[in-house]
């Protein structure tokens, strides 16, 4: 027996067996040292509906492969990145401003490692395709696992790189889309990119920003001060500023490229004041940016011409309709959304993991904590939660309905702060110490609620979908499609989600009447009942799928605790006259939730 109290057992009073056990440190064994992919059986049942069993025969070496890097080498190197953050090194030896970020060795080699075992690569994703293994799955997958180690490194990593290279050629000069190509070309990863969008006037408020552009043939010249740039380490800049001549609020706002280095090789105008003093996710280098005369590139129409609007959509010069600058930034948006309700869920699902060890390990009152009832009823609630995220967000990624971004994100974000924050508690005075992994969780976790909009402007994106596009018979029609296939699922929870969507369809009705101030504010309300009645729908379909395929009936345990939970009255109460199903089969959910060959 080892661990760093050992030496001092002889010195305790009553050195019985029981006591020798308590101080064994080596019984605390968390996240890190497991295959993440390996460890995570509801991944694995997912995985199979949706990539089918041929496709993930195929994918699952790879998705082993990387399930073991991301659970050593990446979270191992992850804590190290969080002691050690980058730096900034404003000046060189003549005192010129180089504006050079350093990254510290544990970023680079894990950089190096997720390159080397990326599911980004065209060649991946060609082999994926033609086994039958949707690509796109798999990419979101492998973030999934990453998000679970680091969330600042999945950010850091240029997520966003192919609608800038996308964009690049679209409307760049042929050379520049040339440099853009081969610094972004190779998919995810291949280099990193950033977005230059908050100013210190306002964060979501784009009309008010300040930054502007002039004209300079075919490029122009952007000048301002970029409050938080997102990754000051990108190679690729995409600035939000206004041009000349063009109107006052949004609709006056574009999108500019900008690089490094000018057409001419020489240093463009782009300085780094400071890299910002956060509260977590330390391995992306978060900065203040100068722009001064800075060399850039009009992504979109120009919304300076007349009859032009950056927001709305243009030609290409095939003369097919293509859209805008700031409606493809907007698209890009909500494609960001969905990446940060995956780290969202990698939060959740590490609390959930590192929650489910120790409580494993942990004795107090003369058994693990996970066989008092107490903490059962927390542990059943986390792996109910995180498997109906789970379930929202790969959908996301499959239906990819208007409303699922701002939807998915509202849940995930706020998901893996509250299992970040439970699984403090559950590790009591050691889930506060810095040397735990939780406690960085939490910081990690917090900045998902900020980061492409917090819950506010989630949901005033939620009113543009449904006023401007009628989003919500969408996102009906994919829950009915959900509960279709759902035959074989409980009886029980198909027959309240049937009757929540019933509900959310009179709801939504009803705030159709409502005045505009009491419209506004009742969209939180209603975004979280769509939330429900569609995490619902999943997870009768899940269980349906898992009841054919599997002859298992967890996945409807799932559903009927979840629906119990969220679209069931209750009573006056609160359910204190009804059975605890989570205590009688708690051993059910645990099994599913996490596999731990080590123990």
């Amino acid at each position: 027996m080892t661990g760093y109290l050992v030496e001092d057992l002889d010195r305790l009073p009553g050195g019985d067996e029981a006591t020798r056990r308590r101080y064994d440190t080596d019984r605390y064994q968390g996240a890190t040292g497991l295959n993440w992919y390996r460890a995570d059986p509801s991944l694995q049942r997912t995985l199979r509906r949706l990539l089918g069993a041929q496709g993930l025969a195929w994918a699952q070496p790879h998705l082993e492969r990387v399930g073991e890097l991301m659970g050593t080498a990446i979270a191992e190197r992850a804590e190290e990145t969080d002691r050690t953050p980058p730096r900034l090194e404003r000046y060189d030896r003549w005192g010129r401003d180089v504006s050079r970020v350093v990254m510290p060795p544990s970023f680079e080699a894990s950089k190096a490692d997720l390159l080397a075992n990326s599911f980004a690569e065209p060649a991946f994703q060609e082999q994926a395709r033609v086994a039958g293994a949707n690509p796109s799955l798999l990419g979101h997958t492998w973030n999934y696992l990453l998000s679970q180690a680091e969330i600042g490194m999945f950010c850091a990593l240029g997520t966003g790189g192919d609608m800038v290279l996308g964009l690049a050629r679209q409307f760049a000069p042929p050379d520049v889309a040339a440099r853009v190509e081969e610094q972004l070309g190779g998919g995810m990863l291949s280099g990193e990119t950033a977005q230059l969008f908050t100013e210190r006037s306002g964060g979501s408020d784009l009309g008010a920003l300040e930054t502007t552009a002039v004209r300079d043939g075919d490029a122009w010249r952007v000048d301002g001060y970029k409050w938080f740039a997102s990754n000051a380490n990108g190679a690729a800049f995409v600035v939000l500023a206004r041009p000349e001549g063009a109107p006052e609020g949004v609709k006056g706002v574009a999108p500019f490229l900008v690089l490094w280095e000018r057409r001419d090789g020489t240093r463009n105008g782009v300085s780094i004041r400071r890299l910002k003093e956060k509260l977590g996710t330390q391995a992306v280098a978060s900065a203040e940016v100068e722009l001064r005369g800075a060399e850039a590139f009009l992504l979109g129409p120009d919304p300076a011409d007349a009859g032009s609007d950056a927001g709305d959509r243009t030609r290409s010069s095939s003369g097919a309709s293509a859209g805008g600058g700031m409606a493809r930034m907007m698209a890009m948006t909500n494609g960001a959304r969905l990446g940060i309700a995956v780290m969202g869920l990698g939060c959740a699902r590490r609390a959930l993991v590192e929650s489910l060890s120790y409580a494993a390990s942990r004795e107090a009152f003369g058994a693990p904590l996970d066989r008092h009832p107490l903490m059962r009823r927390k542990l059943a609630e986390l792996i109910v939660e995180v498997e109906a995220c789970q379930q929202l967000v790969f959908d996301g990624f499959v239906s990819r309905l208007r409303l699922g971004a701002p939807l998915i994100k509202l849940r995930a974000a706020r998901l893996g702060i509250t299992a970040a924050s439970d699984a403090i508690e559950v590790h009591g005075g050691n889930g506060y110490i810095e040397q735990w992994p939780v406690a960085r969780l939490l910081r990690d976790a917090q900045v998902n609620t900020v980061w492409e909009g917090p819950d506010n402007i989630l949901c005033l994106d939620v009113r543009r979908a449904m006023v401007k596009e009628a989003a919500h018979e969408a996102l009906y029609e994919r829950i009915r499609t959900a509960l279709d296939a759902s035959a074989e699922a409980d009886p029980a929870a198909l027959e309240h989600v049937e009757g929540a969507l019933a509900t959310l369809q009179k709801a939504v009705e009803h705030w159709w009447s409502l005045h505009e101030a009491d419209a506004e504010a009742k969209l939180y309300p209603l975004a979280q009942l769509m939330i429900d009645v569609y995490a619902g729908a999943l997870l009768c379909e899940q269980a349906a799928w898992e009841q054919r395929t599997l002859d298992s009936d967890r996945g409807s345990l799932v559903a009927r605790l979840y629906v119990r939970d969220h679209l069931v009255d209750r009573g006056p109460m609160r359910g204190i006259d009804q059975p605890a199903e989570e205590l009688e089969r708690f051993e059910d959910l645990r099994a599913g939730a996490l596999v731990d060959d080590r123990r």
